[in-house]
């Protein structure tokens, strides 16, 4: 794991030098904080920040061929390097390293294009050939790890973060871009290779990109997501089961590979539970745990924890969350978030990899991924629920159903079944390709109106955002397609980044994923809907495949999805000083995005009452996120001159 950042000239009459580097891999020093290296030639620069996980000796980036044509800088994790180096080196390669960076760059000489289609693994790499002077990006199938890109004064610029392109000159504009916003503000994160800032773009999850001095080429899909369509019958629960079993316990031993000690998250749900619980029963692996506990009982799981310490005789370590300790760090969340946020989620996870971080350990397995592939949030059971009681709409006992929803929530929307009926839309028709999601997306539209009219005119309709994203949901029922789009929306652009990848790495700790290993998830496409949610049991497959290896209260617990206290964090007696800084009158005024009197009214809604609901949490806690980032990102943000670095690696 490591940060990345470079440029690409596309004459030879640019300016860009060696400080452009130094600055751009400078800001994401936290990504990897054991060394630099660089390269650099009269038509590109290429810079790394190392964290060094495999080949602690020889695994410096960049990395050559062995006629140094190609060099490649690259973050991320090839699993299967080993297999792939046994097979290049029958072909006739030589390489200098052990380490998995240098599979990547002999691969490409071997296929081209196509060796993406090889690698088992999180990645976000470039490869640039000296002599044909042309650049190829790759990001991995599932979004793992990022890659940002921007055009600038004849450059195209490069990195694992948008903070390093702006830190490459000073001249690149930064400014939010409203119609970005509103998807923020809906679907909880920008759509396909737009990210909130104008003019920067991100390799989407499954794209390559190829650069010459031409210019940049249309980014190209080598992998999406795959839901097949149902087909009922053709195989057991049982036979799913044991089958999706031999893929985890492969998986989870592929991302044991490492030359550091390689711990885990257990929140002590059915996911991390399972991930620890394999790591237990099928390697030899020594088992150090990390988890967070909350003061709040409301989120706390930290008696589930226990019993699965208990359970699996885990070296288990914890920090304990409270309001003020979300408050305290949220600036600096957004500063590594690079975007917006509706909840407050991902600071006690930047906390979990600082406790990680703490105790020596750099790599840590986690259960993210599962309940997108494998069916477990309630937004899927909600929609089957809906689907239900669309079929008979006059039947009185089926709408009862709805009250068997968000039972963890303070102010559930199932409390009034009128309401219920309302909120869920349950006369919707589920042919409707978004019909899961409208409802989600219905409520949080309601923090529009707290944008200035000129704003919130450019946002677009939610449909017509989404075209982007060339979707096929042909021949895919409710669940499939919500799970589809899930994948692709949610999963990529806010759980693996916002939560993952930038929580993780703000404390130069990787996250490993084996349920996004792409078997995984192409194996868990095929399972039939009726087998992934039996009646209303969520991750039916999952809990029977494992259903031997842990204690019953974890595969029969009703799921409560990870969540952190929003509106609750800011006011009470932990208020922050900085609240009235960033929600001023001066600083709203000066980003123009936000009605002043609107977000006014909001402030003192919340300290007259802190508990709110939906719409005031997400507006809220997306509000003061935009200040923060707009205040960071563009008002004030100033490339950081580096040092004179030390362990640096020169390879032009």
């Amino acid at each position: 794991m490591c940060g990345i950042a470079g440029y690409f000239q596309f004459d030879n009459r640019q300016d860009n030098d060696r400080r452009v580097l130094e600055r751009m891999i400078w800001s994401v020093r936290h990504r990897g904080p054991d060394g630099f290296g660089f390269f650099r030639d009269d038509t590109a620069g290429l810079a790394h920040a190392r964290l060094s996980i495999i080949d602690l000796d020889g695994g410096w980036q960049p990395i050559g061929n062995e006629d140094k044509s190609l060099w490649i800088i690259f973050n991320g994790e090839i699993f299967n390097y080993p297999e792939l180096r046994d097979d290049l080196q029958a072909r006739g390669h030589r390489f200098a390293t052990v380490s998995d960076t240098e599979v990547i760059v002999h691969l490409y000489e071997q296929y081209g294009p196509a060796c993406v289609q090889h690698l088992n693994g999180q990645f976000a790499f470039v490869i640039y050939n000296s002599r044909e002077r042309s650049l190829f990006l790759a990001r991995d199938r599932m979004g793992i790890r990022p890659l940002f890109y921007t055009v600038h004064n004849g450059s195209l610029y490069f990195a694992s973060e948008i903070k390093a392109l702006f830190s490459a000159d000073s001249r690149i504009p930064r400014q939010l871009t409203p119609e970005v916003l509103g998807e923020v503000f809906t679907f909880w994160s920008p759509v396909g290779e737009e990210t909130v800032f104008a003019g920067v773009k991100q390799l989407e999850p499954g794209h390559s990109l190829q650069v010459t001095p031409a210019g940049v080429s249309l980014p190209q899909a080598y992998w999406s997501v795959p839901f097949a369509p149902d087909e009922v019958g053709l195989r057991s629960e049982d036979d799913y089961a044991e089958e999706l079993r031999e893929l985890l316990v492969d998986s989870v031993r592929l991302r044991l590979r490492a030359d550091v000690p390689v711990g885990a998250y257990l929140s002590g749900g059915l996911d991390s539970s399972t991930i620890t619980a394999l790591v237990k029963h099928y390697t030899g692996n020594p088992l150090k745990t990390f988890s967070v506990t909350f003061t709040d009982k409301v989120y706390d799981e930290a008696a589930e924890q226990d019993e699965m310490v208990q359970h699996l005789g885990t070296d288990h370590h914890r920090v304990e969350c409270s309001y003020t300790t979300i408050s305290r760090i949220f600036p600096q969340v957004i500063y590594h978030t690079e975007t917006p946020i509706l909840r407050t989620a991902p600071a006690p996870l930047s906390l979990l990899s600082g406790l990680v971080r703490q105790n020596d350990y750099k790599v840590v397995l986690t259960g993210e991924g599962a309940d997108e592939i494998l069916g477990g949030y309630d937004l899927f059971k909600e929609a089957k629920i809906r689907a239900f009681i669309h079929a008979q709409p006059g039947s009185a006992c089926r709408p009862q159903l709805l009250k068997r929803l968000y039972p963890y929530l303070a102010l559930s929307p199932t409390r009034s079944a009128d309401y219920a009926r309302q909120f869920f839309s349950t006369d919707a028709d589920p042919a409707d390709p978004y019909y899961a999601h409208r409802p989600r997306w219905r409520t949080t539209s309601g923090t529009h109106l707290f944008f200035r009219e000129e704003v919130a005119s450019r946002f677009v309709e939610p449909d017509r955002a989404l075209d982007r994203l060339h979707l096929d949901l042909g021949g895919l029922d409710f669940f499939n397609r919500a799970q589809h789009l899930e994948s692709r929306l949610l999963l990529a652009n806010y759980l693996l980044s916002s939560q993952g990848d930038r929580m993780g790495m703000a404390n130069s700790v990787e996250g490993r994923f084996p349920f996004l290993d792409h078997r995984v998830v192409t194996f868990a496409g095929t399972i039939p809907t009726a087998y992934k949610m039996k009646g209303l049991n969520e991750k039916n497959i999952l809990k029977r495949a494992v259903r031997d290896l842990l204690p019953p209260r974890v595969t029969q617990r009703k799921k409560q999805p990870y969540m952190a206290p929003d509106i609750l964090s800011f006011f009470g007696d932990g208020e922050p000083d900085y609240l009235d800084y960033y929600l001023s009158e001066q600083l709203l005024d000066e980003a123009g995005l936000f009605r002043n009197n609107a977000v006014r009214q909001l402030v003192a809604k919340c300290r007259k009452k802190q508990r709110q609901g939906f719409r005031e949490n997400m507006a809220f806690v997306g509000i003061l996120s935009t200040q923060i980032l707009w205040e960071k990102m563009v008002k004030h943000f100033r490339a950081e001159t580096p040092p004179v670095l030390e362990n640096v690696k020169v390879v032009s």
